[in-house]
């Protein structure tokens, strides 16, 4: 880690041994019930694989971190929200949760494909704290642009995130006991069992194009042919935009973080609202 951030020095002894850390560079979280788990499973790739649940979601609020309600009870013992608003949010949890794009007799005079989610939140009579938790830590959204989209795709993340929580009780999230780097290596064991080749550490000179499609790549004077090539963006920068940007920050800390139970691992959501910023 040292190395690769050009940090001067080595890390102090307090750290304890270099191999007792992994640190991901690119930490991501599963839905419980999300596709990627159901791939895995399908593939049962999961047999090479053990996953941990996170232990709690919170959500930043004037300054401070609460739960974010993961159950009926949690959400009527909760403080994020005043007493009649929290019937409101059961009420509008229950609506979510019978939701169904098959069944109009479920939509109650909304349109999934034309009502905005603004007026959704308006027909249950839901306040911007409220607003603001479910559409960054329950639907999780980077930015508010969702507010005035049709509201289907935000119904069907709200119902993904409370399907996943069913599923292990604690939080609708999974990550690999070993980092994010055990999910391509449980691929790589799967593709090898039938029969795929791997080369490793290879550099790569060029990638080769006939007719405007690619046919392979070019590597140490060979050509390892192929019908489709999955990269990273970095190979192929003349044919791919730049759309956005994530900053990621790593902060190895020496406590714990107050009011999150000693969560031995946990997920802290800032909404924009709550720090005056676009994302």
């Amino acid at each position: 880690l040292y190395k690769r951030f050009n940090l001067p020095g080595a890390p102090p002894e307090s750290m304890g041994r270099g191999r007792d850390w992994n640190v991901d560079l690119i930490p991501k979280f599963l839905m419980a019930n999300g596709q990627l788990v159901k791939m895995l499973l399908y593939t049962e790739v999961t047999r090479y694989l053990d996953f941990k649940v996170i232990e709690g979601s919170f959500v930043y609020k004037g300054g401070k971190i609460y739960k974010v309600p993961s159950t009926e009870a949690e959400a009527l013992a909760s403080s994020l929200m005043g007493l009649f608003e929290k019937r409101r949010f059961r009420k509008f949890l229950v609506y979510v949760a019978n939701f169904d794009e098959k069944d109009p007799r479920t939509f109650e005079g909304v349109d999934p494909k034309k009502t905005t989610m603004r007026d959704v939140y308006k027909k249950f009579d839901l306040g911007q704290d409220v607003i603001d938790f479910t559409g960054h830590a329950l639907a999780l959204y980077r930015t508010d642009d969702y507010l005035d989209q049709p509201c289907q795709e935000t119904i069907n993340r709200i119902k993904l995130y409370s399907e996943s929580l069913a599923r292990y009780g604690k939080s609708p999230y999974l990550y690999p006991l070993y980092g994010l780097g055990e999910l391509p290596q449980g691929f790589a064991r799967l593709s090898a069992i039938y029969g795929g080749t791997y080369m490793l550490n290879k550099p790569i000179e060029e990638i080769v194009i006939e007719n405007g499609k690619v046919v392979g790549v070019k590597s140490e004077g060979e050509v390892a042919r192929c019908k489709q090539l999955v990269c990273d963006p970095s190979y192929v920068t003349d044919r791919v935009t730049k759309v956005g940007q994530v900053i990621r920050v790593i902060c190895i800390l020496s406590h714990p973080i107050k009011n999150t139970n000693d969560a031995n691992s946990c997920q802290i959501i800032i909404p924009q609202n709550q720090v005056n910023r676009k994302s």
